[in-house]
């Protein structure tokens, strides 16, 4: 095993023991192949009132725009898929959203696994992304190996599905890289049958402005009457696309005590959350991610669905 290679599976061992589902790196370089993709899916204007895609074009392509030196991208999943879930007919929030915030939780374990490079390794600079800068987290994850990005967009797996969160570390240290693993949606559609309204334009392009994520988290005015009726019942955010995918029955719950919901969630009907105060919404969510829509955004979607 050359010095590369040594460096590889100790970063990977070290990130298993973190809690990270699985962990792939890949060389930082130009992602050719996403380049005109990107181009193509914001001319046509699929990002909605998500001005932001629309920043920062080349440093979405190239990482070493965003880290000194950068030669490696290495990648991390993980998992948020429940124990338990809301009860049935009523207004529902996405999984990812059910614990405390995402970006807190991994950032941290990021920043353990750089802490550990550096001691291990030597001096090694970078920087730690999830979700909060411009870099395309599913096409990096795909590079690296960690699964195929699916119809709906999302990144799946043979072992394990789509419900987990990707992050990054983008350092300054050659590593050796592990390669992409094939698709695997062969000639099934479930998640392009199962949009309710349709965002799924053809397969592998979803078009932004008409997911219930981005209508219940993203947008800010009132709603387009267009969305009457097709929300099925969704308050923040959507999993229909993950829900119905196949490849979703080999989800197995996470292990993060952080990412339980308040057992309040859970238990809420329809009244409960017609009638929801700002105490409660408070907290319900205390530290949740649904803290991005506030109370307002929230009851503005509630009202909608009524």
């Amino acid at each position: 095993m050359d010095v590369k290679e040594k460096y590889n599976s100790m970063i990977k061992e070290e990130a298993k023991r973190l809690g990270f589902l699985s962990c792939g790196i890949s060389k930082a370089d130009f992602l050719e192949e996403e380049a005109p993709r990107l181009e193509n899916w914001l001319k046509e204007n699929r990002n909605g009132e998500m001005r932001y895609m629309e920043n920062h074009f080349d440093k979405r392509l190239d990482p070493r725009l965003l880290v000194d030196g950068a030669k490696s991208v290495i990648s991390l999943l993980l998992n948020y898929f429940p124990q338990e879930e809301q009860i049935k007919n009523t207004f529902k929030v996405s999984k990812y959203a059910y614990g405390h915030d995402y970006h807190h939780i991994i950032k941290s374990k990021l920043r353990e696994l750089q802490n550990f490079i550096s001691e291990e390794i030597g001096e090694v600079g970078g920087r730690a992304f999830v979700d909060s800068a411009p870099v395309l987290d599913k096409a990096w994850a795909a590079k690296s190996g960690l699964g195929w990005i699916g119809k709906h967009s999302n990144l799946l797996t043979q072992q394990v599905g789509s419900f987990y969160f990707i992050a990054e570390l983008i350092i300054d240290l050659d590593l050796s890289y592990d390669t992409r693993v094939t698709d695997h949606c062969g000639t099934c559609t479930a998640c392009i049958d199962a949009c309710p309204t349709q965002a799924i334009v053809e397969p592998y392009k979803v078009d932004g402005s008409k997911c219930i994520s981005y209508v219940t988290i993203e947008l800010k005015e009132e709603i387009p009457t267009e969305f009457q009726g097709k929300m099925n019942d969704w308050m923040f955010g959507c999993d229909v696309c993950q829900d119905v995918c196949p490849w979703n029955r080999f989800s197995k719950p996470h292990s993060e005590p952080l990412f339980n919901p308040h057992p309040e969630l859970l238990s809420m009907s329809k009244k409960d959350w017609e009638e929801i105060t700002e105490d409660v919404f408070k907290k319900v969510f205390q530290k949740s991610a649904v803290k991005r829509t506030k109370y307002s955004g929230l009851t503005r979607n509630i009202n909608f669905l009524k």
